[in-house]
């Protein structure tokens, strides 16, 4: 399929400084068709898990690694039993859990420095990715971003995997979040804070934590990042936020003036079906969602993903572990 100038931007950054990715779900069809085509077009140095079935489908090139019978195996159950024993995890539950769940086993890889990040979720769902990625690689407050390409632009669109009913200073947060992904991804850092209402056209609950979380963003932005060139609005609808010619009749103050390209949707159900929409019916490139938060790349894919989709995260993960 022909690719999006925004993902092939990405594939040539991977391949210019290429990393280790380990991408757990080898038993998935669609996982090693991927790994052979990173692998053939040099966008990374890839890690599957699974076994001598997995190996043979894998081909040349691609690393394969069961967790069963790593020689690594010993070192990462001391190293997992460390930093969960708090918890009242054994060591011998340490073990087992890496021999038996890919995803605990290729976030110790990641953990311990043997591979620059991981993606995973074509067979798993996102809590399965998320929690051994909190309790391992850790990190702040996690959000996701979706990269939409669509019409020639590529937007992010955030929260649709992750924070469910956010409040409003975690809506804040993601919303900064989100803008600074933007600016790394050299998206412009103009963000909306999406509502079904446009600058007071309705009131109600859902409506204040937007209003909220907008003016708690922009304070977040005042602090911690002056410099950053991010503009930032809400509560804006979805034509005002993207559409100038309606920014201009609803919103006619709003610094973004309908050039928004960070779309913050105000819960998950809004955010995930938005994205979904925009993919099925839009025919939209959708990648992701990319993990924001984390103290290393570790990122999530759709269960309904192809192998191309898993080629553009594994890409920008890549890209992520390059710290750009």
């Amino acid at each position: 399929m022909s690719r999006s100038i925004f993902i092939t931007d990405i594939i040539a950054k991977a391949k210019a400084n290429p990393r280790t990715l380990v991408l757990p779900e080898g038993a998935d069809e669609r996982v090693t068709e991927a790994a052979k085509q990173i692998v053939a077009e040099g966008i990374a140095r890839v890690i599957v898990l699974g076994d001598e079935t997995v190996a043979g489908r894998a081909g040349a090139g691609v690393q394969v690694i069961h967790p069963e019978t790593s020689g690594k195996l010993d070192e990462y159950a001391a190293a997992f039993y460390e930093l969960r024993k708090h918890k009242g995890l054994t060591l011998e539950q340490a073990k087992e859990t890496l021999q038996q769940e890919v995803n605990y086993f290729g976030m110790m890889m990641v953990q311990c420095g043997d591979a620059d990040g991981l993606v995973s979720g074509a067979a798993h769902s996102t809590a399965d990715t998320v929690r051994p990625a909190l309790q391992i690689i850790k990190g702040s407050f996690v959000s996701s971003v979706f990269f939409m390409c669509v019409q020639g632009r590529t937007y992010l669109f955030s929260d649709c995997a992750l924070v469910e009913n956010p409040s409003a200073k975690q809506l804040a947060q993601i919303a900064v979040s989100s803008g600074l992904t933007a600016l790394k991804f050299g998206i412009p850092g103009a963000v909306a804070l999406l509502s079904y209402s446009t600058k007071g056209s309705a009131s109600s609950p859902l409506v204040e934590k937007v209003i909220d979380a907008t003016a708690q963003a922009k304070e977040i932005l005042a602090v911690n990042h002056p410099d950053a060139p991010i503009r930032l609005d809400g509560e804006l609808q979805l034509d005002a936020a993207i559409v100038p010619a309606v920014a201009g009749s609803k919103a006619p103050e709003s610094e973004l003036h309908g050039e928004a390209r960070v779309l913050i949707f105000p819960d998950l159900n809004a955010g995930n079906i938005g994205y979904k929409l925009v993919q099925r019916l839009g025919g939209a490139e959708a990648y992701g969602p990319m993990l924001q938060g984390l103290n290393k790349p570790v990122n999530d894919l759709s269960r309904g993903c192809s192998a191309e989709d898993i080629v553009g995260l594994t890409a920008i993960t890549a890209v992520q572990a390059l710290g750009c």
